[in-house]
């Protein structure tokens, strides 16, 4: 049975992880609840996550509206009729128009089914979506977390969830990958809400600053 969360659990899983954990309760008692974010199993999505691969929010976003603007509607078909200064003119780099180009002919050829991965377990879906040109670790959490919320991964290569849980729970900055991933084991079988949760308390903190000093930076 595959662990996933939905809008009908999602608080309540919260309070489990606060219960268990002193400092995703601060977060919650602070910050209130996560935004749970989503997004459509769509081939949009995933170019939107390939976008947003090593930049900023705010940039892949860009990125993404400028595409829309070009083409309307974002599929396989539409996108492989670009050019490379097309691309280009979308603020695509060259190494993301060949990742993109890549997914668009694997989903158009039919060698990879965005449906089909609805239904497998995680590892499973991972080998599938690993085995995609530009896909890594990274890429394939942020995908299995927002499009199927499955339940429990921690993206120990996404920078802001691992200073966020550095800060909260005041870790020494050179800590080791194997130590962070030992205390985040502690939120199985919930890591994906958890990872939510930290990245509440990122933007939080960077929006509007709590004035009582809670966290070594």
């Amino acid at each position: 049975m595959l662990q996933t969360f939905s809008a009908e659990n999602f608080h309540a899983i919260c309070d489990e992880l606060a219960v268990k954990d002193a400092e995703l309760a601060f977060i919650v008692k602070t910050y209130g609840y996560p935004p749970m974010w989503t997004r459509p199993n769509t081939f949009e999505s995933m170019i939107h996550i390939i976008l947003e691969q090593q930049v900023s929010l705010a940039s892949a976003l860009a990125a993404l509206n400028k595409l829309r603007e070009r083409i309307v509607e974002v599929t396989p078909e539409k996108l492989l009729e670009l050019t490379d200064e097309e691309m280009k003119a979308c603020y695509f780099s060259r190494q993301k128009t060949s990742y993109a180009r890549a997914l668009a002919a694997a989903i158009q050829t039919g060698q990879f089914s965005p449906a089909a991965m609805a239904t497998l377990p995680d590892h499973e879906a991972r080998e599938k979506l690993m085995a995609l040109k530009g896909f890594g670790n990274w890429t394939v959490d942020i995908y299995l977390m927002f499009v199927f919320q499955r339940a429990d991964i921690f993206p120990a290569g996404d920078l802001a969830a691992v200073n966020a849980l550095k800060q909260v729970k005041q870790l020494p900055k050179d800590i080791s990958k194997e130590k962070l991933l030992g205390i985040t084991a502690a939120w199985q079988p919930f890591r994906t809400v958890a990872t939510m949760l930290l990245w509440h308390y990122y933007l939080s903190l960077r929006a509007k600053p709590v004035k009582k000093k809670t966290a070594v930076v």
